[in-house]
């Protein structure tokens, strides 16, 4: 198949091509030609109208229910959702029915992704049914195709047991994505600690239980000279302490959400469950900090955080809802309304992600593998459940206008233009 896409922007740090307006030709899945071209026989034409085109998006934490939950989410719509996103990358976290947590099941995820224009990464547990008494069979996934190791939304909280598994993944140089919560200060609470929490009569989780779980996985990881990645930061704290880390020379990284750069806890005043996320939106404080973070090279990626759930799980009391948000498509939109600029987006999206997980970064040269998303900034769209293509729908965003679109994804000799 071959694919003409006309006056794109090309936005690429590694490209020579970077920031000029050209024509980008692909013939079986490689990039031909870049330049100014002319259209040949047989060949579709995509004319971009001065959009953007960059590496194809990668997100490094997303959850589907397959196996065991896919009332919420299956293989196959969460990657018509990741599509519709930009997205041409997953990694794909094990917190299912059963866990990620052994060769055949990292193959089986492997097996039910093949053929896509989304390229689908497993991530296997830590530790077995990710309850962090016994380590899962990490090696044994790591050969069989799973690109890192993660407990999902579970903080592991023994120490030793964290220390042991770093010491473990150090000897096949396997990466660890762990999300940060000391549960003993955090205990049952839900949204962030601050006035707001008080006017609204709820118990407030603290900032420190985030941050006293960092401090002790950058001690940990300085200890065993490992490294370490630390999933989803969301306060002011938390980005000063990675920061340090860095300039101290710990094999450090971390991610944000895309939501964390733009909600903020002045939502939930109404109570609205979809804005009910882990962790808990912040204040403004933070959101700016997080921004200044991934702008000095301080948050090294930006994630989804894709977490369907059916209504049943959303539609009832803040208190005991599920958390999470169906996220996938969002991205884009939410990174322009907080500012970011293209190239920062290209950076942490496309290019970051794989490095984390070592694997082929895309780049926009001729005679590269072809594997780019094209969008606008500017154009608006209706998200609604028309244009929603995820089995789920616990969004915030639902019914409102986006500014930001994805017009062409392109991976694997495939492409989808919307």
């Amino acid at each position: 198949m071959n694919l003409l896409v006309k006056n794109v922007t090309v936005a690429d740090p590694q490209s020579k091509f970077n920031n000029q307006q050209c024509d980008v030709r692909v013939e079986n899945g490689t990039i031909k030609n870049i330049g100014k071209l002319t259209a040949g026989k047989n060949e579709i034409v995509f004319d971009a109208q001065g959009a953007f085109l960059t590496p194809g998006f990668f997100d490094l934490n997303c959850v589907a229910g397959d196996p065991g939950f896919e009332t919420k989410e299956d293989i196959q719509t969460l990657t018509e959702t990741a599509k519709a996103g930009g997205f041409t990358g997953l990694a794909l976290l094990p917190q299912t029915s059963p866990v990620v947590q052994s060769k055949s099941q990292v193959e089986y995820i492997i097996n039910r992704a093949k053929n896509n224009l989304v390229d689908v990464f497993p991530v296997g547990a830590i530790s077995q049914n990710r309850e962090a008494r016994e380590l899962a069979e990490l090696f044994d996934m790591q050969q069989a195709g799973a690109v890192a190791f993660s407990d999902g939304d579970k903080a592991l909280q023994d120490d030793g047991f964290m220390s042991r598994a770093l010491q473990y993944a150090k000897g096949f140089d396997a990466l660890l994505m762990v999300y940060p919560e000391n549960k003993s200060i955090a205990g049952k609470s839900q949204i962030n600690e601050s006035k707001n929490s008080v006017l609204l009569g709820m118990k407030g989780l603290p900032a420190l239980a985030e941050e006293m779980h960092i401090a002790r996985d950058i001690f940990l990881a300085s200890y065993n000279e490992t490294k370490i990645h630390i999933s989803n930061i969301s306060t002011a704290g938390a980005v000063a302490l990675i920061r340090k880390a860095k300039k101290d020379g710990v094999q450090i990284s971390c991610d944000v959400t895309a939501h964390h750069l733009v909600f903020t806890e002045e939502l939930l005043n109404d109570f609205d469950s979809n804005y009910k996320v882990k962790p808990p939106l912040r204040g403004k404080a933070d959101v700016k900090a997080l921004i200044a973070g991934l702008k000095d090279g301080t948050i090294d990626a930006i994630t989804s955080q894709h977490r369907p759930e059916e209504i049943e799980f959303k539609n009832v009391e803040f208190e005991i809802a599920h958390y999470g948000i169906i996220a996938l498509q969002t991205v884009l939109p939410l990174l322009l309304k907080a500012g970011l600029d293209i190239g920062l987006i290209a950076e942490k999206l496309a290019i970051n992600p794989r490095k984390l997980l070592h694997l082929t970064v895309p780049v926009i040269e001729e005679g590269a593998e072809a594997n780019f998303t094209v969008f606008s900034t500017t154009e608006k769209w209706l998200y609604n459940a028309a244009s929603n293509h995820s089995k789920s729908a616990n969004s915030p965003l639902l019914g409102a206008e986006l500014t930001g679109k994805v017009t062409l994804v392109y991976n694997n000799n495939q492409y989808l233009e919307s």
